[in-house]
């Protein structure tokens, strides 16, 4: 028995990954970005509003998400989120055919952020329950997941499927609609909760209590001052890196423009998808890395390394014009991005404990939400407002950067660490809260 229970959390972390590299497809919006601006007339702004609105409802949603887990299971919202994920890019086909921007910001921002965000906080929250010997390894490994999302859009899907439709930006969104649909509904329905009081190793299961804990407790730990700064160190980071997530295929264009004047439209292009892949690479191994590391280092030292380090990247990129180590520093940007989400889940265990693991991280998901607004809205503010100055639009987003990174730091330094107490045992009891699939 030991051994299949060995055997099926494999699968389920399996499963758990490919269903967040489905759903990480959205860090490959950058793609359409310019596309979509040249084939409708939309300006940055406009545009960028449907990336904005899909993270800022995944935040909400995941919250939403972590309070209904202890009651639905993980499996029904898996699929729940799977079938909003697909239908909403078959919506913005159809928003693309009208040439509708608010259908559009209702299809893939709307609908395909709640689909987001009962997706993502399954995942996380389900394989940490089954690797309660190693939160910070399986939560890394399985947002890694998320991170390499982009590069499979970018450099495959995206790229093999707009020479097939013939450049057609619907016929695209169709067929990656149905795509989406079949492989997240695939993974979902292999995502499930360990059985009652599993712990890894054979003998050490040890008998806990039934009694729920009374729904004050979680509000209790959602308005303490650890979590408000965990919240804020969270939304510092993301906001700096998400920024950068959204633009980095026309920054890197307009870097590489000024390098070489003589590229064409095409090539330039090219090059920026190409960014997109290797800095979607890299976000995946941060999760993983960062998430592991913080096993030994500890969580709150892993975020001031992962945002003082940042900084000096940021400074770099305003001083930069050569493409080659611009790439390299977007590139180790994303590692820390992606290290914060390969982090968080497990900070947030140590300090609260499995029990309130769903509904805590959810709700501190929220900040995703607000950064996912933030950030993209002021670099394309910058951009639309320094229209035929993209040295000075660059600079002021990263400036802008810089000042979101230093703050997270400072605020980190006012942390002190804790680990809850009874966290393995509660991960033993989580296995019992709600054993529906």
């Amino acid at each position: 028995m030991q051994s299949e229970n060995g055997m099926n959390r494999v699968v389920v972390a399996v499963a758990c990954t490919l269903l967040m590299l489905n759903l990480g497809t959205v860090y490959a919006w950058s793609f359409f970005q310019k596309p979509l601006c040249e084939t409708y007339g939309w300006s940055n702004s406009q545009v960028v509003w449907t990336f904005s609105l899909a993270i800022c409802f995944l935040g909400l949603s995941a919250a939403a998400g972590g309070l209904l887990l202890p009651r639905t299971g993980p499996r029904p919202l898996a699929i729940a989120g799977a079938l909003l994920f697909g239908s909403s890019y078959l919506f913005a086909a159809l928003a693309l055919r009208m040439h509708s921007l608010s259908l559009l910001y209702l299809s893939y921002g709307v609908t395909g952020g709640i689909g987001l965000g009962l997706g993502y906080v399954i995942p996380v929250t389900t394989a940490s329950r089954w690797f309660p010997d190693h939160k910070g390894l399986a939560t890394g490994t399985v947002v890694m997941g998320f991170g390499f999302g982009a590069l499979l859009m970018s450099k495959v899907i995206a790229p093999f499927l707009l020479t097939r439709v013939g450049g057609s930006m619907v016929l695209l969104f169709t067929v990656m609609g149905v795509l989406f649909l079949v492989f997240s509904l695939a993974a979902a329905t292999f995502i499930r909760n360990p059985p009652a009081l599993w712990l890894p190793h054979q003998g050490t299961t040890r008998t806990v209590s039934n009694d729920e804990p009374p729904e004050e407790s979680v509000w209790s730990c959602i308005v303490s001052r650890e979590f408000a700064l965990m919240w804020l160190i969270f939304f510092c980071n993301i906001t700096a890196g998400i920024a950068l997530i959204g633009f980095q295929s026309p920054l890197f264009q307009d870097v590489y423009a000024k390098h070489d004047p003589a590229l064409t439209k095409a090539v330039l292009a090219s090059y920026g998808g190409t960014l997109i892949a290797a800095s979607s690479v890299f976000n995946g191994i941060g999760r993983f890395f960062w998430g592991a590391l913080s096993d030994r280092l500890g969580r709150c030292r892993t975020f001031s390394l992962i945002l003082g380090s940042q900084l000096a990247a940021f400074a770099l990129l305003m001083q930069t014009s050569h493409p080659w180590l611009f790439a390299i520093l977007v590139c180790y940007i994303l590692l820390c991005y992606g290290g914060g989400f390969g982090t968080m889940p497990s900070f947030v265990l140590d300090m609260f404990g499995a029990r309130f693991m769903p509904a805590v991280y959810g709700a501190i998901l929220t900040a995703w939400s607000a950064a996912g607004i933030a950030g993209p809205q002021l670099v394309a503010m910058m951009k639309d407002r320094y229209l035929d100055h993209s040295c000075l639009a660059s600079f002021y987003s990263f400036a802008t950067a810089i000042c979101f990174l230093g703050t997270g730091l400072l605020l980190s330094f006012l942390f002190k660490e804790r680990k809850a107490e009874g966290t393995a045992l509660e991960s033993g009891k989580s296995g019992m809260d709600s054993q529906r699939d």
